[in-house]
């Protein structure tokens, strides 16, 4: 199929030459695609500010033999401004299109794309802190990539919890049988935000405490980063201010 169209959110872009840009999206049904956009550095161009981060477009692709070009791209989701906007809502979003280039092939995933424009989405109407959508994202996007977290149950031996030890190395809470010795106790008030996060459950998350937040966000942190196998970039950057 020498030409296609597909919809798309926008990871990343690089400079190619003078006037050019390499985009990396995310597409609904042809996974993840690096395609050039020519033309798109011009102050003429009719679609360069379509192809920024964050955006989703519809867009028309000419497949070609290393990379495909962008011919057409019509707005979908005019989300970039209104998440640069506001510092606390980019950084949340850049740490979400890097766990997305990450955790996505080829072949991508509807889930994936679906659940990352849902939290571009969010992010731009301010629905939710900045913090509470980026953790949830996270959460929600390795449980799609096959590294579901249990807040409830031990992630080892299934004894039916509650339980206050997290390992993330194991996948979640863990029984006092199984925890390793120095396993770190976590609060209630802490394990009930984490398992409300990965349900959506936004009226308990919102009714967290700024201290159980920032306890919540450091175990996704260590549990995002222990999956993807190296750090994310962008996670360093994230604004913890309240929202």
């Amino acid at each position: 199929m020498p030409v296609y169209r597909d919809e798309a959110v926008v990871l990343r872009t690089h400079k190619l030459g003078e006037a050019d840009r390499i985009v990396t999206m995310l597409t609904r049904q042809h996974g993840k695609v690096r395609a050039v956009a020519k033309g798109v550095r011009r102050t003429a161009s009719k679609f360069g500010a379509r192809l920024e981060p964050f955006m989703v477009a519809d867009v028309q692709l000419w497949e070609g033999r290393t990379l495909d070009v962008i011919t057409q791209a019509e707005s979908l989701g005019s989300y970039g401004t209104l998440i640069t906007d506001d510092y606390g809502s980019y950084t949340a979003a850049s740490v979400m299109v890097e766990t997305a280039d990450r955790v996505t092939e080829a072949e991508g995933s509807l889930q994936q794309y679906l659940l990352l424009v849902g939290a571009l989405r969010s992010l731009s109407r301010r629905e939710h802190a900045p913090t509470l959508t980026l953790d949830s994202y996270l959460l929600r996007a390795l449980s799609v990539a096959g590294w579901a977290p249990t807040f409830t149950d031990c992630a080892r031996c299934a004894t039916v919890g509650p339980h206050h030890s997290i390992v993330v190395q194991l996948g979640g809470v863990v029984c006092d049988d199984c925890a390793p010795p120095g396993a770190p106790k976590v609060d209630a008030a802490t394990i009930g935000l984490l398992g409300a996060l990965v349900e959506g459950d936004w009226p308990t998350a919102e009714a967290a405490t700024e201290s159980t937040r920032s306890k919540a966000s450091g175990i996704v942190a260590a549990y995002a980063q222990w999956h993807l196998e190296r750090g994310l970039r962008s996670l360093p950057h994230v604004s913890r201010e309240s929202s």
